[in-house]
């Protein structure tokens, strides 16, 4: 089954060395989604570029989120009519934690339901956003699969992690299970 890889960067859009923009790099299978604003979020806009990428293919999709991009996504599939195959989930933050950005709009009342694919919620211990047990009761609501990676920070570009070779074996499992 032909697959795209649908990427949803957290704000500020993933960088240079974000592992993220590096698998985009070696993997053309892979399509990052373009906002308007990748600094000021607005959860509403983010949907709606999810959406707007998901529709224009007709591949089955596996969709590569990191941190806002795990809300917006959550935000997006379930009320999206687009079949999903499975979800890569990494760094979900709090929406209600300390350390939230102020500047990103709407993205509190996560839905807490059953997502409509597979799903794999990756954390660390060390999250400045987000602790494990927020992101493990998140896998719980989702219906996903939870995994903490130990001590990796915000696993950004930040964790050094270059092209996060962990990561990727996640998503080639994900990837291997919704072809199924």
């Amino acid at each position: 089954m032909d697959t795209a890889v649908l990427v949803i960067p957290g704000i500020g859009n993933s960088g240079p060395g974000h592992w993220q923009t590096l698998w985009e790099a070696t993997d053309a299978s892979m399509v990052r989604i373009q906002v308007a604003d990748w600094d000021h979020p607005v959860c509403a806009s983010w949907v709606e570029s999810i959406d707007t990428q998901a529709r224009s293919t007709d591949k089955s999709l596996v969709v590569v989120a990191h941190s806002l991009g795990c809300l917006a996504f959550a935000h997006w599939a379930v009320q999206c009519r687009r079949s999903i195959r499975g979800a890569l989930l990494v760094a979900v933050p709090d929406p209600n934690g300390p350390n939230f950005p102020k500047r990103a709009k709407g993205f509190s009342d996560l839905p807490l339901l059953s997502l409509p694919c597979k799903s794999v919620v990756v954390s660390s211990e060390d999250d400045p956003y987000g602790n494990p047990e927020y992101a493990k009761s998140c896998a719980e609501a989702w219906g996903g699969e939870f995994v903490n990676i130990g001590r990796a920070g915000h696993i950004n570009s930040a964790s050094n992690l270059g092209i996060w070779p962990r990561g990727l074996q996640l998503l080639d499992g994900l990837r291997r299970c919704v072809s199924m």
